[in-house]
């Protein structure tokens, strides 16, 4: 019997083929394969102790990734940005650089060089 406390968890033909390829996938990160295995255990049903127990994590690991899925679906599972300092270089400025170097020869030289 399902928990009420739980919260729904079903998945459509195209979301359950996705998560699969990601925990088959030779290239996936293991964290998105791991979050992608635990999504799939929950669509078949059981307590959050249940699969914390098959899988052989902590239960408030389970209680997140099934919470974010159900709130984002696969782009809940996917790794958020970073925290860390901003750019200082826009992307105007980087192919201004690019342009000049390739477009260009310096002063007194025939082309560019690492010197």
């Amino acid at each position: 019997m399902p928990n009420p406390k739980l919260p729904e968890l079903a998945l459509s033909d195209d979301e359950a083929s996705v998560l699969r390829g990601w925990t088959r996938r030779r290239k996936t990160a293991q964290a998105l394969a791991l979050r992608a295995r635990i999504v799939l255990r929950c669509a078949e049903g059981g307590s959050n102790s249940e699969i914390a127990a098959e899988l052989g994590i902590r239960r408030a690991t389970v209680a997140k990734w099934r919470s974010r899925f159900v709130v984002d679906r696969l782009d809940g599972l996917l790794d958020e940005a970073r925290p860390g300092r901003p750019r200082t270089i826009s992307d105007d400025q980087v192919e201004a650089v690019i342009t000049a170097t390739l477009e260009s020869t310096p002063a007194n030289a025939t082309h560019w060089s690492t010197r």
